[in-house]
């Protein structure tokens, strides 16, 4: 894992880049690269390439970055790990191209000589790469299908600089500090910026599965090569006889096979839930060793059920894992605080959790960390998998007379506010409801669009939700329509809530502590093999199947435990913290329902008006 950025200046009015620039970039990303750090620019001053390393798959210095092709004519700068890449570089060595490393990045390099941009097509991995092509004048800034790894550019008088952080970029002096007021309203709704918005109005997120180029003068963003709509859309029936225990078992296996793919011991968070463990018990199956295991915890929740440590040190011994306990403190946490805040890339009320995970992982000397993250988006793990589809249901004919919705939810909304008796997402039933966008803005939402103007100024509220169109933006992640309920919600959660907050979150959380983290059930290869089960008409036993994967299977207790999800103090915490001063003052807020997330995203949000 790496961190990457470059400047091409396009234009031939735009003035060449400056060196001083670049290296302000990759340094502000120094966390994401201990291993190493390399600059390229171009004889004409138009281009540079930067790079931080975290060395796993070749480790040796004959695979730093930016890397040159044999004749000259490509550069690339990569972040990420492409699990495939010892069956391409077969592939490509049949075809007569010789390598000199061992490394993916050169796979890379190769496979673009061969393929062009229809490359990614080929990669099974998490990735974000920018590449020089010298012959054609064109840069090229590709991101991988499930926008596991970030990457962020801006385009600014004829010249686009990328980085894999929004601070790196502001790091280069050459991008406005502007604020987004789209994005601070995504904030607001989603408790996170929803790509491809960032919270900077010059700064923009690539969107995951995409490709931009940049040839002579012209930037294209070119059609989208992956979706999970489309995906699950054209998933094929379920073959005859086949067990769906088994179809499980085998995608997972080949799954944490590719996952495995590394020149350096793979670690493990460990949590007690079924998706992290089922993981650990299939890596003790085709890891060479034991695999190093950590668990976070804390003493506020001993004897509780969200008490992790003791289900998930029974699952470690169960697999003969190296297993190792986490204790966090309050004190810790407050120590720590400012440095979370000013490794978060951008506003987001979760990544709290990852960033300790990553601190206990990495004081035990391990580079690479497998997660359980996506487990529940893929099976079904969540309550939005029993909610959107019936509330996207009932509310149908009130929606039939245009303006009802909004009529009756301004009623009950004025009514809920002076009674205090039920959510304030209550009120939108009605307006919001009879759709699977609307519905699923109801079930994940912080706040609603229409009590924005009482935590920000009206102006801001009224400007970001004329330029961000949240319910367009759910629907296009059900174009082409998935086909089945299930399908729906899992569609809507890996492309918006998982890739929104919580792959952003595992990144920023991650790097801060040079972390790379693995996560085998956000493949999209594996989506496609398991894709059939999300459409057919049996049940679906998504955690159940995936309890009975390894061998032995999981214990009753962690495959009966009911979801509880990873829990920190945070909100006990925060109440003794200085660090977000804006948490204490909530006069807008004094809804005796008022959940913690909508304070935290308050105190996030007045954070950055105070700050632009």
């Amino acid at each position: 894992m790496c961190g990457i950025a470059g400047i091409l200046a396009y234009d031939p009015k735009a003035a060449s880049v400056q060196r001083a620039e670049v290296e302000a970039m990759s340094a502000r990303m120094r966390p994401r690269g201990p291993d190493g750090d390399g600059l390229w620019t171009a004889d004409d001053g138009r281009v540079a390439l930067a790079h931080r390393r975290l060395a796993i798959i070749d480790p040796d210095p004959r695979s730093a970055q930016p890397m040159v092709s044999h004749n000259g004519a490509l550069r690339i700068t990569f972040n990420g790990e492409i699990y495939n890449h010892r069956d391409l570089r077969a592939e490509l060595e049949a075809q007569g191209h010789v390598f000199r490393t061992t490394s993916d990045t050169e796979v890379l390099l190769a496979l673009y000589a061969q393929l062009g941009i229809d490359m990614v097509t080929r990669l099974r991995g998490m990735f974000a790469f920018g590449l020089w092509d010298q012959a054609r004048h064109r840069l090229v800034l590709a991101r991988d299908g499930y926008g596991i790894k970030p990457l962020y550019y801006a385009n600014v008088h004829g010249t686009i600089r990328f980085a894999s952080q929004v601070k790196a970029l502001l790091a280069s002096g050459g991008v406005s500090r502007e604020r987004d007021p789209a994005g601070l309203v995504g904030l607001c709704l989603w408790g996170t910026v929803p790509e491809p918005l960032t919270a900077y109005s010059a700064i923009k997120a690539l969107p995951a599965g995409s490709v931009l180029t940049v040839e002579r003068d012209q930037v294209r963003l070119e059609p989208r090569f992956f979706s999970v709509a489309a995906s699950l859309a054209g998933a094929p029936s379920l073959p005859a006889g086949q067990a769906p225990q088994e179809l499980v078992r085998e995608a997972l296996v080949e799954t944490v096979r590719y996952h495995l793919v590394a020149d350096v011991p793979v670690g493990s968070f460990l949590s007690a839930g079924v998706d992290s463990s089922c993981l650990l018990g299939l890596m003790a199956e085709l890891a060479p060793a034991p695999p190093t295991t950590a668990t976070v915890g804390f003493d506020e929740f001993r004897g509780s059920d969200h008490d992790e440590v003791p289900l998930a040190t029974q699952v470690a011994h169960r697999y003969g894992a190296q297993h190792h306990v986490r204790r966090v403190t309050r004190d810790e946490f407050n120590r720590d605080l400012p440095a979370i805040l000013d490794a978060m890339d951008q506003p987001s009320l979760d990544g709290v959790n990852t960033w300790f995970a990553s601190k206990a992982i990495a004081e035990l000397g391990i580079k690479v960390a497998v997660s359980g993250l996506g487990g529940d988006e893929l099976f079904g793990g969540y309550p939005s998998f029993r909610d959107v589809p019936r509330w996207a249901k009932w509310p149908r004919p009130v929606r039939r007379v245009p303006a009802l919705g909004i009529l009756a939810r301004q009623v009950l909304a004025e009514w809920l506010d002076r009674t205090h008796w039920a959510s304030p997402k209550l009120a939108g039933m009605a307006e919001l409801g009879g759709a699977f966008e609307g519905a699923y803005l109801l079930r994940r939402g912080v706040f609603m669009p229409w009590e924005l103007e009482r935590i920000m100024p009206r102006e801001l509220a009224t400007l970001g939700l004329r330029n961000l169109d949240m319910l367009a933006e759910a629907r296009a992640c059900l174009t082409p329509d998935p086909g089945s309920d299930f399908a729906r919600v899992a569609a809507l959660e890996a492309s918006l809530y998982m890739r929104n907050q919580l792959l952003r979150d595992t990144d920023w959380a991650s790097m801060a502590h040079s972390i790379e983290v693995r996560v085998p059930l956000v493949d999209t290869h594996l989506l496609a093999q398991v894709a059939p089960l999300l459409m057919g008409p049996q049940r679906i036993e998504g955690k159940t199947w995936m309890a009975a994967s390894p061998t032995p299977p999981l214990p009753t207790a962690i495959a009966e435990r009911p979801k509880t999800g990873f829990a920190t103090p945070v909100r006990a915490w925060l109440e003794q913290s200085s660090c977000l001063d804006q948490w204490k003052r909530v006069e807008t807020l004094r809804h005796p329902k008022t959940h913690w997330s909508r304070r935290l995203v308050y105190a996030l949000v007045a954070r950055e008006l105070s700050e632009g």
